[in-house]
């Protein structure tokens, strides 16, 4: 798999409700969309398990369609993506089954029809964090996660057919990172899968279409990071590699030894690591600067929601308008940092509710916390934007920690995960604001997450609404608190690294039913079950 990066922590910049609902429901039918050899013309999804029950209200239809008519996550227009659909003359159908087991609750099967009058059926899971992949394709089991550039190559499985598909690549010094044969039986229908370092040309496919055992060879872009690649001459692949190697920090205490070895803050540790990823990808270190100030520019617009969209599912909508009418108003019992805190976190929650556009930090569930810690701080202290992309590069590398040692998934670590995640981000934030020390940025990140130990995943009626809105508001709360204790010199007396195992313990062992199912908690109440299917 691809290491994570800051932009798996920070991100995906999406139209919400919800990253395995929304943004990766769009990547399956982007996906399916690349199969097809023209633009598709009449397409049929069923959706399974928890896109079934819960997709209507999560927007999982409409990015479905976005997907297949070719918008990204974050293009608004997802919200009208069935007129633009009409308007393209896309026939739509949809179908859910609720009965049949899919093996995954976010499962959808997609068959579309082109232009041109071919058809192809594939099936797709939204696996988390906008991430999605095809395990089907035309009743053959794949793999493919868009996460590389990949080519799919739909061929009759005869001797030879494997050596010549790679060498028309190896021909034009195109790199494969992984090749995997799938096939329904011996000299039947099968697809090759490929995984490469480099984009492919038309004129590369036509090559390996030259081939009489080939049927067709399709191109699944990766996402391309609005890399700048190095010229040939000056990129060598090798040496940036053996240096991602020496910064690829597995554990905490990894990176605040490096830190310490070279008087680095903490956000200046992390970036080490990131640079030397996008080295090994030819790409331009500024990338990761130009990105961030896109994440903040999004960050800062979500935090006041567009009166004009409703939330779906009808749940939430004007609490952050009453608080900061509250505020105004000198009435309430919290002071202004505090009251404003709220405001901005509840603001992004209505945001997402209402299909605006935000960013996963590090899901949409969670996406209120850091951006009401960074603008609330920017507001009342005075801190800069540069200072703010320093406080997100400190936080990604918490998120990076979380997610690579335990799990940023509600579905599996319960809320703690998500929101709990995203507090002790927004915790290391606020102390790298402050100038505090790397072991500092930890403490905090440590506390932010032990505070909320334990906390469950129960969305009413399944919607990133209740209680998830108010919890990224406390979140954030806990966050200051946690900051302010390791600034203060408090350490704890579990360090970060065991913390975060803990976390993970503790959501596996949580029951299902109050892991993102609904069936626990506040979601199983008399009241809430009432908006319930």
């Amino acid at each position: 798999m691809r290491p994570l990066t800051l932009r798996d922590i920070i991100g995906p910049i999406m139209v919400g409700p919800s990253s395995s609902h929304t943004a990766g429901a769009l990547h399956v039918a982007a996906m399916v969309r690349s199969l097809l050899d023209g633009e598709p013309r009449h397409v049929r999804f069923t959706l399974y398990g928890s896109f079934a029950r819960t997709g209507s209200g999560h927007g999982t239809d409409k990015a479905l369609v976005a997907g297949i008519l070719g918008l990204h996550s974050d293009d608004t227009r997802i919200r009208q993506s069935f007129e633009l659909a009409q308007e393209a003359g896309v026939a739509i159908e949809f179908e859910n089954d609720y009965d049949t087991d899919a093996g995954h609750p976010n499962t959808v099967d997609i068959w579309a029809e082109s232009e041109r009058g071919s058809a192809v059926e594939a099936r797709g899971v939204s696996i988390g964090g906008g991430a999605a992949k095809l395990t089907r394709i035309n009743g053959i089991d794949v793999d493919v996660t868009g996460e590389f550039n990949s080519m799919i190559v739909h061929q009759v499985d005869v001797p030879g057919i494997l050596s010549h598909i790679s060498g028309c690549l190896a021909g034009h010094g195109i790199n494969i990172a992984t090749m995997t044969l799938h096939r329904t039986a011996k000299r039947a229908d099968a697809f090759t899968v490929l995984q490469i370092d480099d984009p492919v040309c038309p004129d590369v496919a036509d090559e390996i279409l030259s081939h009489p055992s080939i049927k067709s060879v399709r191109l699944i872009p990766a996402d391309s990071l609005g890399r700048s690649f190095a010229s040939e001459p000056t990129f060598d692949r090798a040496a940036a590699e053996d240096r991602f190697q020496e910064v690829d920090f597995a554990r905490a205490a990894e990176l605040l030894a490096y830190c310490t070895q070279h008087g680095l803050a903490f956000s200046e540790g992390f970036m080490a690591r990131e640079r030397a990823w996008l080295a090994t990808q030819g790409a331009d270190a500024e990338v990761a600067e130009r990105y961030l100030r896109r994440v903040l520019e999004v960050m800062r617009a979500s935090t006041v929601p567009d009166s004009e969209e409703k939330p779906l599912g009808g749940l939430i909508g004007g609490e952050s308008e009453k608080l900061r009418a509250l505020a105004e108003a000198h009435a309430g019992v919290c002071d202004e940092q505090t009251a404003l805190l709220s405001a901005n976190a509840m603001g992004v929650l209505e945001t997402n509710a209402s299909m605006g556009r935000i960013v996963a930090a590090p899901t949409a569930g969670a996406s209120g916390v850091l951006p009401a810690v960074l603008f609330t701080l920017q507001e009342t202290k005075g801190y800069s934007d540069d200072e703010l992309c320093r406080a997100l590069e400190s936080a990604a590398a918490i998120g990076y920690f979380i997610a690579r040692n335990a799990t940023v998934a509600g579905a599996e670590g319960g809320c703690q995960a998500e929101v709990g995640a995203a507090s002790a981000m927004a915790a290391a934030a606020a102390v790298e604001l402050a100038g505090g020390t790397p072991r500092m940025c930890l403490d905090a990140a440590a506390n932010a997450i032990a505070n909320l130990l334990g906390l469950v995943c129960d969305p009413v009626a399944g919607l990133v609404q209740v209680p998830c809105q108010k919890r990224n508001a406390a979140a954030a709360a806990n966050a200051l608190i946690s900051a302010d204790a390791a600034l203060a010199g408090i350490t704890n007396l579990v360090p970060f690294d065991e913390t975060v195992a803990a976390m993970y313990e503790v959501g596996t062992a949580l029951p299902s039913e109050l892991r993102e199912t609904s069936l626990g908690g506040l979601a199983a109440c008399p009241s809430a079950c009432r908006f319930c299917l």
